[in-house]
């Protein structure tokens, strides 16, 4: 075999992170290896971000067909779903954003791509495949995560959907159930709820990491469109017939339907990398790294999916892939902050959180407030029919945000005025001042921020009374 060739990078792994960091370092014309033993583009592409949305949007579009009775549109109950154009859609989608990923395209770019299974043979040097060995002086490690399978018993045994395989179906299912209950699960159960199929979810709760009021609104939003909701851990699972038998901790009668999508959270993949070789220290739930993403080998670097208690975001990983670009190549390493991650479930209505929740707030703080905005008091939310939400500020006593959540259509879109509050540390009613077009759901924002003015100041100030008796006082002056 040829002496290996060595780059000052090698980037193992070419999802969000992986891209990231290999289109960066190429951008500057530093020599760069990106590797990847299954697609380009990673689960973003491929059966995560990408395909949800473009499900989502089919299922949209026959949900509006449903509902435009209610706005003098008839169209029409019963709507015909066709599963295989539904699929090839989203493959199209999938393809479109894979064309600016393709190898050729990378190489275009100063990337050199090698397709095969990265193991380390030393700290410095991995093979690919069985022909391949490359020697790098920097290493970060990006390959990201795989669906978790939990151990129930029988599960094995039936056929079953993950994240991974469900964009791949063309089968409409009479009942589809569904273990999990989080992003994916509710995400992926609306939608084929709105698609035609009978759902029943299966969890501790709708959302279990969310704020209880948004909880409430999505439950009872998937309720009226049809989604069932069974609470409680799955005992076992096996095969009746024609139909997947789930049996819930407690229950003597088991749920049966005809398809079983696991949607229980996912876990890195590090399995095949050979990282005790290379002296990367691990833990059961990822790769082990500072708060630079160094991880135990100075010269190698992690960003991603495949850090350990790493939240698990496209967004998050392709900042991560920068910053481990950056602090692998050069002086005045940056730390990798998460104070202000914005987070966007992608049902309808939307759920998108940043910062703490009010939970987590009281747990840290003792002097936390929470301001509420009604979304019928949004008059674009009016106009929309989508008055069933909110948006949520959690925030100290003088007014310093500390997180928020809204509950809305496009609430991830919004949610970015309270994200970037939060990275200059801003004070709620700082929010305020901006002018917006009118109307639109970020006016609910700014009326919020009043809101949250007027109760800092005039409701709960020990300046209230004063200020209020000042403004009196000027308006009789006025009219003398």
């Amino acid at each position: 075999m040829s002496r290996p060739k060595t780059y000052p990078l090698i980037v193992i792994g070419a999802g969000s992170a992986g891209l990231t960091a290999a289109r960066s370092a190429a951008s500057l014309g530093l020599p760069v290896a990106l590797v990847e033993k299954h697609r380009i583009g990673g689960d973003c592409t491929w059966s995560g971000c990408v395909p949800s949305k473009a499900l989502l949007k089919v299922a949209k579009v026959a949900q509006t067909m449903r509902e435009g009775m209610a706005y003098g549109v008839y169209g029409g109950e019963h709507v015909r779903v066709e599963m295989t154009q539904v699929r090839a859609y989203v493959q199209r989608v999938m393809q479109h954003i894979y064309a600016h990923e393709t190898p050729e395209t990378l190489q275009a770019e100063g990337i050199d791509v090698y397709l095969g299974e990265a193991q380390f043979e030393d700290p410095h040097t991995i093979r690919v495949g069985q022909d391949v060995r490359l020697r790098g002086k920097r290493f970060i490690l990006c390959t990201g995560a795989r669906p978790f399978i939990p151990p129930i018993p029988g599960l094995m045994d039936v056929p079953f959907h993950t994240y991974e395989t469900i964009f791949e179906n063309e089968h409409l299912p009479a009942h589809l159930i569904v273990i999990g209950a989080g992003p994916i699960g509710a995400e992926l159960g609306q939608a084929y709820a709105r698609l035609g199929a009978s759902v029943t979810l299966v969890d501790v709760d709708v959302l279990p990491t969310e704020e209880p009021e948004a909880r409430a609104v999505l439950a009872a939003r998937l309720a009226t469109e049809g989604v069932h909701f069974r609470k409680g851990l799955v005992a076992r699972v096996a095969q009746k017939g024609s139909d997947i038998a789930v049996w819930i901790e407690g229950d003597a009668i088991p749920l049966r339907g005809e398809m079983l999508l696991v949607a229980t959270g996912r876990r890195p993949v590090l399995d095949t990398l050979r990282l005790d070789v290379a002296g990367v220290a691990v833990s059961p739930k990822g790769v082990l790294v500072d708060e630079t993403l160094r991880t135990s080998q100075p010269h190698i670097f992690a960003a991603g999916d495949c850090i350990a208690d790493n939240p698990q975001f496209s967004h998050l990983a392709g900042a991560q892939g920068f910053t481990a670009f950056r602090n692998a190549l050069f002086p005045l390493r940056a730390k990798a902050r998460r104070d202000a991650l914005p987070a966007v479930v992608y049902t309808e209505p939307e759920v998108a959180r940043v910062g703490l929740t009010e939970a987590d707030a009281r747990a840290r703080f003792d002097d936390v407030r929470t301001t509420i905005w009604p979304l019928d008091r949004v008059d674009r939310a009016v106009t929309e029919g989508d008055t069933s939400g909110f948006v949520k500020a959690v925030h100290r006593a003088n007014g310093r945000l500390l997180g928020a959540t809204i509950v809305a259509e496009r609430a991830g879109e919004v949610l970015t005025e309270f994200t970037a509050a939060l990275e200059r540390g801003a004070r709620l009613t700082a929010l305020f001042a901006p002018m917006r077009a009118y109307p639109t759901y970020s006016s609910g924002v700014a009326q919020l921020a009043g809101a949250a003015w007027r109760s800092q100041w005039l409701a709960h100030s020990r300046w209230g009374p004063l200020i209020r008796r000042l403004v009196r006082w000027w308006g009789q002056w006025l009219r003398a």
